[in-house]
């Protein structure tokens, strides 16, 4: 399946040592599994087990009270277009 991740950590202040540390392990979660595309956006090809994992881990660091994760997933090959309106390369080329 193919997967679209964004996150927000909730960072009180800079002074926030727990939520700094969960969004460095958030983002290094997401890295080992998906392609990094901007700071919080993620995107990849998972099977179902790996999806699973990625899930779970997120879940073991993140706070849900605080916390915002959210996970497109297309379990089909729908069709659909994808459009960069900007001059810069996409660091997704071998993807999608």
């Amino acid at each position: 399946m193919k997967i679209i991740l964004v996150y927000d950590i909730r960072i009180e202040d800079e002074e926030d040592r727990k939520g700094q540390r969960r969004l460095r392990k958030t983002h290094k979660i997401c890295k080992k599994y998906l392609t990094i595309i901007q700071k919080s956006v993620f995107e990849g090809e998972l099977t179902r087990g790996t999806f699973l994992s990625l899930k779970q881990e997120l879940l073991q660091v993140i706070d849900k009270e605080v916390d915002n994760v959210v996970i497109y997933k297309m379990e089909t090959d729908t069709a659909y277009n994808r459009e960069i309106i900007t001059n810069t390369e996409d660091p997704t080329s071998n993807f999608i």
